[in-house]
Order: C-alpha cells, then sequence, then structure tokens
C-alpha cells in the first residue's frame, strides 16, 4: 500500500491553490479562532489532558495535527472522543471548521487550511531522509488564515518539526505555547521551539487550556489601547523611554499602529486591561522590557522570500554589475535588518548562481555586511544553522549546492559563510556603511514613520557608490526621494542611485563631509577651501619627500604600505603571502630579521644603513632601515619599517685583496648556498605537507559525506520511529479497550451461572467459564487441548459426533443428560459465528435442571398415587 492509498480524495473540481467555495456563494460569517495542537511521538497523553481541560462553550476550534503511520487507519479521532464532549472528526477536504469542536488530521494527510475550510492532500514529494514537517505546514497555513485569532500549541516530540510554524504564528500575533520540556517523554520539539524563541508560554498541557480561554476572552480592540487621555499617553511616553534606558533604542520614530499591536500583544498574555497597569509591571521586571523589546523586533524573514525579485537580481542587475568591471572587482553589500540572517545568505546564494551562469574569466567577490538590532538573532545568523523544514522552502538542486545536513538540520555551506559579516547595528542612529554596491533593505520602511522614512532613503543613497542598488520590498518605495533612485525596470523594486539631488541627514555625519544644499557664505568657503589647499599640500609632501614604510604586526604581516616599495618588496612566488619575511628582498632579509627580532625585544627604533641593494638595471644602492615599535588597537603593539635610500660614498682607491678577505668571502659564499640548500629544502617540505593537507581534505570529504548519508538514515529511522511510537500508542489504547471488554464478557459469562465451553473446528477448548469446571475437569493449561481429552461427569458419549454434526449442518442441537452423580443439564450446542458470519467452532452450554428433574419426578410420583387412588374406589 502507497503512502497515497489512505488519503481522502478531494472532490474533482477542488482545487490545491484556489479557493475552496466561490467567494459570491460565501455567506458573511465571523471567524472563528482556531487553536492548533502538534505532537508526535509521546503525544497522545498530552492532547487528552489538554482537550480533557478545555471547558464547555469555549467558542474556538481545535485542529490536531500529529505524526500518523499513513500504512494504518487512523484510530485517533475516537480514542480522543472518549476524553471531550466536543465532537471529533477527522478532517476532510473542504470541510468547515465550526466552534467547539476538533478535527483531527487523517492518516497519510497533509492538512492545510484556506477560506475557513481544512484542504487535505498527500504530501509534497521531499528528499530522502527529509521529514514529513507536517505540523509546520499547518501553523504556517493556520497563521495567513487567520492572524491574531491563531493559537499554536506543541506537545512532546522528537525533531524539530512545529517551530517554524509556530514562529509564523507569533509573527501572525497570535499565541504560541510550549509544553514544558521536563513533563514530555519526547523533548526536542518543545525544547528546540523554547530556544528559537517562539513560545509566549511554557506550560503542563492540563493548564494551557485555562491560558488559551483567558486570551480569547481577554482580547480587547486597539481602540481601548489608543484612548486621548492623558493617563494612556502619559502611560506610552513611559513605556517608550523605559524601552530606550533598558535596549538604548529609540521606538518613537516606529508607526503607532504597529507599535501598539506588540504592546496589546504582550497586555494581553498578562491579562491587563490599561495600559498603565502594564507599564507599572514594566517598571518593577526588567525582564518583561527584554520581552517588549524582542516583540517590537518583527523578524519576520526567509530565504527568497518575493523570489522574483531575486530572479531580477540574478538575470539583470548582477549581470549588468559584473559587465561594468570587467577587470575583476571586489563588490560590498549591506543588508540592514537581516534577522536572522535568510536575507543576507540569499543574496550570498544568488551571487554565485550569477556567477555559476556567466563563468566570467576575472576574478569577483562579494563582501556582505548584515546588521541587526537583536543580538539573539545576530547569534542565530552567525551558526547559519536552519531547521529541517528548509526543504520544503527550497528546491532540492539549491539546498545540496547552499547547504550541509546536520542532525537538527541544515547548515549554510562555509564558502557563503565567509561572504557575509554579522554585527550588532542600529540602521536609524549608528553610522552606515559606505561606498557600497548593493544595498538590500526589504520590509523594514514599513514599520517607520514618513519622517524617519525620509532620513533613511538620502542614508542609503549616501551609502551607496554611483549607479549601486537599493533593493525594497513589496511595500517600500522611495517616496519623496525619488530624484535619488530610479527603478532599474518597470514594476520593479530594485532602484538604481542617481547622481543628482543629492540630500544627507547631517545628523548622521560629521563636518568633515562638506556637502549642503545651502550656499555657505564667502568666508566659509574661503576658509574650507584654504583647508583644501593645505590638505592637497600635505599629502603632496606626504607622498614625494616621506620615505617608503610599511607598518606590520608581531608576526610580521603586513598591515598597511605607504609610498613606493616596489624597490624593497617583491611578491613571493605562490599562493599570495603578505608577510614582510617572504616579500622583502634578498639584501634586506638578513638584516630586517634582526632589527625586527631587536625591536619586538623591547630596544625601542633600530636601524642599520648602508645596505647595498641592486635595482632592476643591475646598478646598485644603499639603503637605510629603521624599524620603530607603535602602540596598537586595544593594546596589540605593532612596528613600523622604513626603507630610505643612503647617499653613495665616496669612491676610494681600490685596496688589494688580502688573503684573510678573501678566504672569509668564500666562507660567506659557501654559508649562503648553504642558507639557499636549507630554503629549497624547506619549500620542498612545505609542498609534501601541503600535498599531505590535501590528501586529508579529500579524505574528510569523504568521511563528510559518509556522515551526511548516515545522519539521512537516521532521520529516516527516527521518523519511522516516531510514526511507530504513534501507532504502538494507539494500539496500546486498544488493547486496554478489549482488555476491558474481555472482562466485561467473562463477568457476565461468570455472573449467568452456565457452564459453558467453547471449541473451535477440531473441537479443540478455546475458553470456558468457571460453572463448567464443576461439569469437566477443566484447568486453566488444558485450553487448545482436544475436549476428549478432558474427563467429565456426564453420561453423554454422543457428544463430539452430536458437535460435529451441528458442523456440518449449522443446526443447533439440544438435549437432556445425566451425570454420574445424579445431577442432570440441559446441554446445547451451537455454532460459533465470527463477526464477519464465518463458522468458526461450536459453543456448549449445560444448564443444571437437577431441581426441575427432581420435581418432575415427584410430580410423576405423585400423578401415579393419585391414578391409583381413583382406581382404587
Amino acid at each position: 500500500m502507497s503512502k497515497r492509498d489512505n488519503v481522502p480524495t478531494p472532490p474533482p473540481d477542488a482545487s490545491a491553490t484556489g479557493p475552496l467555495i466561490p467567494e459570491y456563494l460565501e455567506p458573511p460569517v465571523p471567524a472563528v479562532p482556531v487553536v492548533g495542537i502538534g505532537a508526535s511521538a509521546g503525544g497522545l497523553e498530552p492532547i487528552c489532558g489538554l482537550l480533557a481541560a478545555i471547558p464547555a462553550g469555549s467558542g474556538m476550534a481545535y485542529v490536531v495535527v500529529q505524526h500518523l503511520d499513513p500504512r494504518h487507519p487512523g484510530m485517533l479521532p475516537p480514542l480522543l472522543q472518549r476524553v471531550t464532549a466536543m465532537p471529533v472528526r477527522e478532517a476532510m477536504h473542504g470541510m468547515r471548521v465550526e466552534a467547539d469542536c476538533v478535527y483531527v488530521i487523517p492518516a497519510g494527510g497533509e492538512l492545510g487550511f484556506e477560506r475557513g475550510a481544512l484542504t487535505v492532500c498527500a504530501p509534497a514529494p521531499r528528499p530522502p531522509g527529509a521529514p514529513h514537517l507536517a505540523i509546520d505546514a499547518f501553523f504556517a497555513a493556520l497563521a495567513l488564515e487567520r492572524g491574531e485569532l491563531a493559537a499554536g500549541v506543541l506537545l512532546s516530540g522528537a525533531g524539530m518539526d512545529g517551530t517554524c510554524g509556530m514562529r509564523a504564528i507569533q509573527d501572525a500575533g497570535g499565541l504560541t505555547l510550549v509544553q514544558r520540556p521536563s513533563t514530555a517523554q519526547f523533548e526536542p520539539m518543545p525544547q528546540n521551539a523554547i530556544d528559537a524563541g517562539v513560545a509566549d508560554i511554557v506550560e503542563l498541557p492540563a493548564r494551557m487550556a485555562q491560558r488559551i480561554v483567558d486570551w480569547h476572552r481577554g482580547r480587547r480592540p486597539l481602540r481601548l489601547l489608543r484612548g486621548t487621555g492623558m493617563a494612556r499617553h502619559s502611560a506610552l511616553g513611559e513605556l517608550l523611554m523605559l524601552l530606550q534606558d533598558h535596549t538604548g533604542n529609540d521606538f518613537s520614530d516606529y508607526k503607532l499602529n504597529t507599535v501598539m499591536r506588540r504592546i496589546e500583544r504582550r497586555m494581553n498574555l498578562h491579562q491587563f486591561r490599561t495600559l498603565v497597569e502594564y507599564v507599572a509591571l514594566l517598571r518593577d521586571n526588567p525582564g518583561e522590557v527584554d520581552l517588549l523589546f524582542k516583540e517590537m523586533l518583527i523578524g519576520v524573514t526567509s530565504f527568497f522570500r518575493d523570489e522574483a525579485v531575486w530572479d531580477e537580481l540574478r538575470t539583470l542587475v548582477l549581470p549588468r554589475l559584473l559587465a561594468a568591471h570587467p577587470d575583476g572587482a571586489d563588490f560590498k553589500a549591506w543588508v540592514p535588518a537581516c534577522s536572522t540572517g535568510e536575507e543576507a545568505y540569499t543574496l550570498a546564494i544568488v551571487f554565485n548562481e550569477a556567477l555559476a551562469e556567466l563563468r566570467p574569466a576575472a576574478r569577483y567577490t562579494l563582501q556582505i555586511f548584515a546588521t541587526d538590532l537583536d543580538p539573539d538573532a545576530i547569534d542565530r545568523a552567525r551558526h547559519g544553522c536552519f531547521p529541517l523544514g528548509l526543504a520544503q522552502a527550497l528546491p532540492e538542486a539549491r539546498l545540496q549546492r547552499s547547504f550541509t545536513v546536520e542532525d537538527q538540520g541544515y547548515r549554510i555551506r562555509k564558502e557563503l559563510r565567509n561572504m557575509i559579516i554579522f554585527a550588532e547595528q542600529n540602521v536609524i542612529s549608528d553610522p552606515p556603511f559606505t561606498k557600497l554596491d548593493l544595498l538590500c533593505c526589504r520590509n523594514l520602511l514599513i514599520y517607520f514613520s514618513a519622517r524617519l522614512q525620509q532620513q533613511l532613503i538620502p542614508l542609503f543613497h549616501y551609502a551607496l557608490k554611483p549607479d549601486g542598488c537599493l533593493v525594497l520590498g513589496n511595500a517600500d518605495t522611495p517616496g519623496q526621494c525619488s530624484d535619488l533612485f530610479a527603478p532599474v525596470a518597470g514594476g520593479s523594486r530594485i532602484f538604481r542611485r542617481l547622481e543628482g539631488g543629492q540630500r544627507l541627514p547631517l545628523k548622521h555625519f560629521s563636518n568633515r563631509v562638506a556637502l549642503s544644499a545651502t550656499p555657505q557664505p564667502y568666508e566659509a568657503r574661503a576658509a574650507s577651501m584654504s583647508g583644501n589647499l593645505q590638505s592637497q599640500v600635505e599629502q603632496q609632501l606626504l607622498k614625494t619627500h616621506t620615505p617608503a614604510a610599511v607598518l606590520l604586526n608581531r608576526d610580521g604581516d603586513i598591515l598597511y604600505i605607504h609610498g613606493r616599495t616596489g624597490a624593497y618588496l617583491e611578491p613571493a612566488a605562490g599562493k599570495a603571502n603578505w608577510n614582510i619575511h617572504a616579500m622583502v628582498r634578498e639584501p634586506l632579509r638578513y638584516a630586517l630579521e634582526d632589527l625586527l627580532r631587536r625591536a619586538g625585544e623591547g630596544e625601542g627604533a633600530v636601524g642599520q644603513g648602508g645596505i647595498a641593494l641592486q635595482d632592476g638595471h643591475g646598478a646598485a644602492r644603499l639603503v637605510n632601515l629603521v624599524v620603530e615599535p607603535l602602540g596598537g588597537e586595544q593594546g596589540q603593539e605593532m612596528l613600523l619599517v622604513t626603507f630610505a635610500s643612503a647617499p653613495a660614498p665616496a669612491r676610494r682607491r681600490r685596496e688589494p685583496v688580502t688573503p684573510r678577505v678573501a678566504e672569509l668571502e668564500r666562507q660567506l659564499e659557501q654559508a649562503r648556498l648553504e642558507v639557499r640548500t636549507v630554503r629549497d629544502e624547506m619549500q620542498t617540505s612545505r609542498e609534501e605537507l601541503r600535498s599531505a593537507n590535501e590528501e586529508l581534505q579529500s579524505t574528510n570529504e569523504e568521511l563528510q559525506s559518509a556522515n551526511a548519508e548516515l545522519t539521512m538514515s537516521k532521520e529516516e529511522m527516527q521518523s519511522l520511529n516516531e510514526e511507530l511510537y504513534t501507532v504502538n500508542a494507539e494500539l496500546q489504547s486498544k488493547v486496554d479497550d478489549l482488555s476491558l471488554v474481555n472482562s466485561d464478557m467473562r463477568n457476565l459469562l461468570n455472573s449467568t451461572d452456565i457452564a459453558t465451553i467453547f471449541l473451535d473446528s477440531a473441537l479443540h477448548i478455546r475458553r470456558f467459564t468457571t460453572p463448567a469446571t464443576q461439569i469437566y475437569k477443566l484447568i486453566a493449561s488444558d485450553v487448545q487441548r482436544p475436549l476428549s481429552d478432558i474427563a467429565n461427569d456426564l453420561d453423554y458419549p454422543e457428544l463430539e459426533r452430536d458437535a460435529q454434526e451441528v458442523l456440518r449442518t449449522l443446526v443447533f442441537s439440544e438435549k437432556q443428560v445425566a451425570a454420574r452423580d445424579g445431577r442432570w443439564f440441559t446441554a446445547r450446542i451451537m455454532p460459533y459465528r465470527t463477526a464477519d458470519n464465518v463458522i468458526e467452532g461450536v459453543v456448549l452450554t449445560f444448564l443444571n435442571i437437577t431441581e426441575a428433574k427432581r420435581l418432575e419426578t415427584q410430580l410423576r410420583l405423585l400423578s401415579g398415587r393419585v391414578r391409583d387412588a381413583g382406581g382404587g374406589q
């Protein structure tokens, strides 16, 4: 049986994507709040505990989504019906959601929610080993359909299913509740949701019911918070001040409706009726201020959101950017409000895909700066780990190119992670990144007031290079700053920076930026011109008359180069190496090493002059070397190396070479040859080590591939184990029911005090009642033994023949038989019929009629006496 066999078939005219019912036929009914309950292994017990605690008439609908084995029919609805008075129904395609009803996902189906009705379809194909994230799928649809009327409950289970869906409900303004991990049979699902910060309430399942009802009954319209009373106005001002004092971030320029919605949500969770009460809580509870701050930061993000924008960036904008730099370039991009990093990683993926399609001969790189206010979001972004639900959002080919599979999800590949620098930054008040080629600020401006938007758009204009591109969200526009940007194509959300109409928000910049639309007085312009001339003169003097120099760290790595150093330094062959020891020319090497050692040991500025050096034309020149220690940032010591040409010495008469000098020169040449030999051997050793390192890397990649395969197998086994655990829980419940029914039947049969023996078709004993032991010498171990092997008190030798005849004719037999101890029984033999009307043996019943026989005998004697007395007369 395939996984699709148990999925309820949609009606022929149902569409997977379109409306379930024509809009003009839908009556205008108020939306019913819907509570989604997600669980996996070990979830049956907490689901029952939650539903049993829900009071009657709650006014909400409940949808249970559990991982079920598609190969077995679902037994969940009858099990849940025992614990709740609400009707429990298995979901069907197009079923309307009604208040005070429970709906259960069918086995093997994927549940959705659209236009007030449930949708049921077969699960979408997924990569091998990828889990079935049914809870995430339904919670995401629930958040989209119900918004603030949605609540999500996550109970026991393994894996990470439900976390992404809970985030969607939370972002839509709904309520999220998670079972305490310590009370769950399987902790991973609730623990992952808590770690991801998507749990509004962590509680026991039985106590969740009251919290959900209080949330529903305590919801208030926004207008109650937006009154004109001085108390509310003052409380709102104090609240914003508390946020600013505690977090350093000013939310006064955010749109008031957005701010009030987030405040209202926290007030509903705490059941406060006035803003004044909530502000009193904030004063005494810094933890609540942190939670409110996180609530203000609406971290709605996903990979390739609005995919058409990214396709336009990949096929139109990036190719133009590459074509404008045919010799290669190092591009820079900025992603403000990056949240957990999905958008920044998407930009890196798109850039790599564009390079793979164009295959340029030159070298291009992209450095992405991704910033956000939330330090927790930045930490998660730095890790580059995403849940298993990512498999449903990205195509398989893109997933394999850009991610590696791990135990708990997917990790971004190292080459993509190295393209991005994550940092905590406030785009409103902190200085921006500059000289950017791309600036991706999507769906951020919609939360800001018009005044703040007019400040940020010129800021983005200043940060971009000429012809740089600004990528905005579908609801974002440059607004009144349309003279600063022009759309790349008609209706595009990608804008090209224009040169005209430059306006700068002066609050973000120092006075060194001399660009202002207001004409300055002549004196001010003259002072500015003098400053420019002075700066030009100083730069020219520094360029022409100061010696060449390099700034080093303690390891000899070059940090900064001043002037022309080509006569003293040259790039080393092979892989690029910016270490001074690898780049300095041969005649200066030994002197420089000695000077660096002495300066590093605390001798201060040291130097050596008159070092002979030949230029490229073979002419000799003398060089003076000076090494001077400098204090660096954060206490890191640096060294400044200065190269200066020394005057040529006056010509002197050539002295005759003495044997001693000749011997020393010969020894020096021999030492140089030995040093060169040692260097060659070291180079050979380095090549061997590099080769060994490449082999180890190859082995490591093979091991990683094997680990990925093992991880996939582990995930498949884990998914199968969850389904088997659920089936086992349902079967255990059925076993308990059967045990109860069996006990009831045994007590019923024993209470009738009728001896009954059940035989199979071979007349072997299947079951017997306690009174039957008074006729046949039966014990518990006699089950499955032939009845003829059991001793009995009956004078009924033809019993087996009569039983065979009943099996053959299906006509019951009834006789009165005597026992050897004087008892009499009515022996009845009837066919044993199964629920499918199949004959599988006979049932023997023995009704004790001894007393009736005794009375019959007495009556017969009395009748004889009466006859005799009558005849005598």
